[in-house]
């Protein structure tokens, strides 16, 4: 186990509001060593020069007392002690991300060492670059949070620069989204209860819905976000991964070959949307002034610090089919919006129709729904009953609301980086493939073949526009 974590822009929101919450878990869980160190390192802008820069001077004691307070601010329901015991372990230097002078001084130290790059992805080629001609101790790990790379081609350059610092179990591009309990509790269901995995196919489902819809707006994120948008911030990879975990083959094992061997087949089978395609099958929109609740919404060109000519959308939704023998004719809709009135935020799969109602009156029979709740994590399955009376129906649920995790999302990550467990990382390769079949939806939409429509913050979202898919 890596006992050394060194975060590449440690000051930022990531680090703030998950990573060290998810040191914290693993401590108050008792995985983490006495002789674990955590090393901060951003290039100290805009706070004097009374912070130091290094080597346990006041810049790690600025570090310390900042690190408290976002854990008291992030995580305060986590053991004082936990919370304690990462902040009096941990070191600051600053650093300039992209040059090899500075890298090589924030990761000097004994033994491996694992480098976080919680950085905009716009820094990755240079980080990497600057980690290679400092040169990363032997077992040193790499990680990096989505999106990988802005495209295609950038993903394969990305890919190209990291495989020169380190082999590739060593690279971990994390997404949190495949810790929740509810994630893993999909694959449980699935490959572990007969009742369901022979009917998980598309003879009996007719779609499958894959929704983040937020009521959280830009929250002060414009220089990440207008950058981004929602279809590379949340489908191109939160929303494949989960559609991958939907939709493939019982791996032999889980562990990290076979079950990514498979992520990779799902991502493989689904057919790139032709230009005519898109048009009928994606929509985007930006939301504008509105009121949530109580909260008045600025519209999101209002926003300090966005560009209204980038015509960045703040939601995005695409209908995708996949050529498989398990799923062709199964249409997988993956939707994600901020500001809008409600959150929704879940995997919802659709059965179709049974074949044939004894029944007189079948208003409610209403297809089943098997749906996996993700924030709050929890299971509905919707089932049809019969009625007060023998010949009528009505409608049955079923619900379970799953048991704590030991560790948040964060915390398990952080412990699999640690361990040198990539099972739940993005491969090289299942990347790519997730830039390929959205290249041609980033196209048309670059060349406005598919309208930026607008929705009131607060509202549903978009109306659906003609030609377009439906939510």
């Amino acid at each position: 186990m890596i006992d050394r974590l060194v975060v590449f822009g440690a000051t930022g929101d990531l680090s703030a509001r998950y990573l060290l919450p998810g040191l914290a878990a693993l401590q108050a869980g008792g995985h983490l060593g006495s002789g674990f160190r955590l090393v901060g390192a951003d290039r100290g802008l805009d706070r004097g020069d009374d912070q130091g820069d290094d080597q346990g001077g006041g810049g790690s004691a600025w570090f310390r007392r900042w690190a408290a307070e976002q854990l008291e601010r992030h995580a305060a329901d986590l053991p004082a002690d936990a919370r304690h015991a990462v902040c009096a372990q941990a070191e600051y230097r600053r650093a300039d991300v992209t040059d090899p002078a500075d890298v090589a001084s924030a990761i000097a130290g004994p033994g491996p060492v694992a480098v976080y790059l919680a950085l905009p992805p716009a820094l990755f080629p240079s980080a990497v670059t600057a980690l290679h001609r400092a040169g990363l101790p032997p077992g040193s790990r790499i990680v990096l949070e989505k999106p990988f790379g802005e495209d295609l081609d950038s993903a394969v350059e990305l890919n190209r620069l990291l495989a020169a610092v380190v082999p590739e179990e060593a690279v971990f591009r994390v997404d949190h989204f495949l810790a929740m309990t509810t994630v893993q509790n999909l694959l449980g269901l699935r490959l572990a209860n007969r009742v369901l995995e022979p009917i998980w196919n598309s003879t009996h489902i007719a779609e499958v819905d894959i929704v983040w819809d937020e009521t959280l707006a830009l929250e002060g994120r414009a220089g990440y976000y207008d950058g981004v948008g929602a279809l590379k911030d949340m489908l191109q990879n939160h929303l494949l991964q989960l559609l991958c975990l939907v939709a493939m083959e019982p791996p032999v094992s889980l562990d990290e070959r076979d079950l990514r061997n498979r992520k990779v087949d799902v991502l493989r089978s689904v057919r790139p949307l032709t230009e005519a395609e898109v048009p009928r099958r994606t929509r985007r929109a930006r939301y504008t002034a509105g009121r949530i609740g109580d909260r008045a919404i600025p519209s999101y060109t209002g926003e300090d610090g966005v560009d209204p000519a980038r015509g960045t959308e703040t939601f995005a939704e695409v209908e995708l089919e996949l050529d498989s023998w398990r799923w062709a004719g199964t249409v997988f809709r993956l939707r994600s919006g901020k500001a809008l009135g409600a959150d929704r935020k879940e995997v919802a799969v659709h059965f179709r129709h049974v074949p044939h109602l004894p029944f007189g009156d079948d208003e409610e029979a209403t297809p089943n729904l098997l749906r996996f709740g993700l924030d709050p994590e929890d299971l509905t399955l919707r089932l049809t009953g019969t009625g007060s009376h023998t010949h009528t129906l009505a409608p049955l649920t079923l619900s379970a609301r799953m048991d704590p995790p030991e560790l948040p999302a964060y915390g398990r990550l952080l412990l699999d980086v640690l361990t040198g467990d990539p099972a739940l990382s993005i491969r090289g390769d299942e990347a790519e493939e997730a830039w390929r079949l959205l290249t041609p939806v980033l196209s048309a939409w670059s060349q406005d073949l598919v309208p930026l429509q607008e929705y009131p913050a607060g509202s549903d979202g978009p109306e659906p526009h003609a030609g377009a898919g439906t939510p």
